[in-house]
């Protein structure tokens, strides 16, 4: 391994995580390319065991030999950068999760057919922005047997290290990928859609169709004003969780939790 002990913020490689902005790592231009940073030696672990590459990593001294040892004997040979706490956070920007970064390579996102073909329950998330929200959707999508997730191409991306972080590591557990098309695209599939909003033509959340339905796709919208009208009348079916105390609605991720639970596959 090539531990390299950093005295200066100028020091060639480190760039990756300190200057290089959310979009300059994904590298739309060459996505082969792309770079996204893990953080934290619990989320770096699940990355390494999910196949993820690790191109360079970032650890304050203490943790060579503690929390980064045995991400550092899985890494191969890959430069090492590190220094004291406060040479990282100046070079970061902040303090670092339990004092460890990962570079890793991006993946290319498989197609549409890959994700579709063994699929009974997928999550379409449209138009979510915040980070938080993305990063808990995987993460719940993940634990509750949600088989992937399609995002379209005005979502947050997946990768970006704040998702990465709130999902603890979950979005490399739960395939995904962009859906370009149109959501009726997904019939082609097998799929039913079912956009998560509130209208007069709503069914509950415990609707007994929507349980019946071998493969559902359930449509996650945006943070402030949900899905669009054009989605929620193409959907097959438009659904609402039943609410008490006066409660109209959920942030979208709390909303995704429950829709998860309730429409899970018969055999989970």
């Amino acid at each position: 391994m090539a531990i390299i002990h950093l005295s200066s913020l100028a020091h060639p490689g480190v760039e990756v995580f300190s200057t290089l902005t959310e979009s300059q790592l994904r590298n739309r231009i060459e996505p082969e390319k792309g770079i996204f940073i893990a953080e934290s030696p619990k989320v770096i672990q699940v990355a390494l065991k999910a196949g993820y590459t690790p191109l360079a990593l970032l650890c304050e001294q203490k943790h060579i030999n503690g929390d980064a040892a045995s991400i550092i004997e899985q890494c191969g040979d890959i430069p090492i950068y590190t220094g004291e706490r406060e040479i990282l956070s100046s070079l970061t920007g902040y303090t670092l999760t339990r004092g460890v970064l990962c570079a890793m390579r991006r993946p290319i996102p498989p197609q549409i057919e890959e994700i579709c073909r063994n699929s009974q329950r997928i999550v379409i998330i449209d138009g979510v922005v915040d980070t938080t929200n993305i990063g808990a959707i995987f993460r719940s999508a993940a634990a509750l047997g949600i088989d992937a997730v399609l995002l379209t191409p005005s979502s947050c991306d997946p990768l970006n290290r704040r998702a990465v972080r709130v999902s603890m590591g979950s979005v490399f557990l739960v395939p995904w990928t962009w859906l370009e098309e149109p959501i009726p695209y997904l019939h082609k599939w097998g799929f039913k859609t079912a956009a998560m909003a509130l209208t007069d033509k709503s069914i509950p959340l415990d609707h007994p169709s929507l349980k019946e339905e071998e493969r559902l796709a359930l449509i996650m919208g945006t943070e402030g004003d949900g899905l669009s009208h054009k989605t929620i009348e193409e959907a097959d079916y438009v659904v609402r969780i039943p609410m008490s105390n006066e409660v109209d609605s959920l942030n979208v991720a709390a909303a995704s939790a429950v829709a998860f639970w309730e429409l899970r596959k018969k055999n989970q």
